[in-house]
């Protein structure tokens, strides 16, 4: 199990009670006690492996570490976690080194995003890296196609704490991929610095870190 998602001193500011993201919202060292997307929103949790995404889909859409599928979440919710893929052909291809069949895992993954999107009455939640743009691409068509908002998480930690994280749940990148990654990260978070998006442009980004992602009560969907 990751490391509590408040590992960094709380904010200090009275927490706005709802925030309905709508543009780029940058809440680092901000407090907001509950995030608020529309019925039909597609959301990405996104940060680099051992960030706490899926720490904070346990916290706020109550997922488990052992699933196998798809799950069900508050307000009609579909919650779809990579973990969810990998606890689901672990029976099958766990006699294999993982990075042998983590390309099954990852096909898996997102076979399972573009169903969820287009046969799901209600909101559909993902787990994503955000870090390969061919991703953001597929999620992105998919959302739109199937008539839905893309809204975007941002879940930004230091690398020495995303692999704190990874220790602590027992599952370690490669080295080589995780540097990819954080790289990849580094560069988006640079973008959104200088004033740009991520692209594909979501419909909402919401940056987070540790501490102020724990400030949060609940992530809700409403009209």
């Amino acid at each position: 199990m990751n490391p509590p998602l408040a590992t960094l001193p709380s904010p200090t500011e009275t927490a706005m009670p709802v925030l309905a993201p709508h543009t780029v919202h940058d809440l680092r060292g901000r407090a907001v006690d509950e995030l608020q997307y529309p019925p039909l929103s597609a959301l990405v949790i996104a940060g680099i492996p051992g960030a706490g995404k899926s720490t904070a889909l346990r916290r706020f859409f109550g997922t488990t570490a052992d699933g196998e599928g798809p799950a069900a979440g508050p307000e009609g919710s579909v919650v779809l976690d990579s973990q969810q893929a990998r606890n689901r052909w672990r029976h099958r291809l766990d006699w294999l080194p993982y990075p042998l069949w983590r390309p099954v895992v990852h096909i898996a993954h997102f076979a399972g995003i573009r169903a969820a999107l287009r046969d799901t009455e209600g909101p559909v939640v993902i787990h994503d890296c955000a870090t390969f743009g061919w991703a953001r691409r597929l999620i992105s068509r998919w959302a739109f196609g199937y008539g839905r908002e893309l809204h975007v998480i941002l879940l930004d930690v230091p690398p020495t704490v995303a692999r704190a994280g990874q220790h602590a749940r027992g599952r370690r990148s490669h080295r080589i991929t995780f540097t990819l990654h954080c790289f990849r990260w580094r560069r988006l978070m640079e973008r959104l610095r200088a004033g740009g998006t991520m692209r594909p442009v979501p419909e909402s980004l919401v940056i987070v870190d540790r501490s102020n992602i724990n400030e949060i009560s609940r992530v809700t969907f409403a009209p």
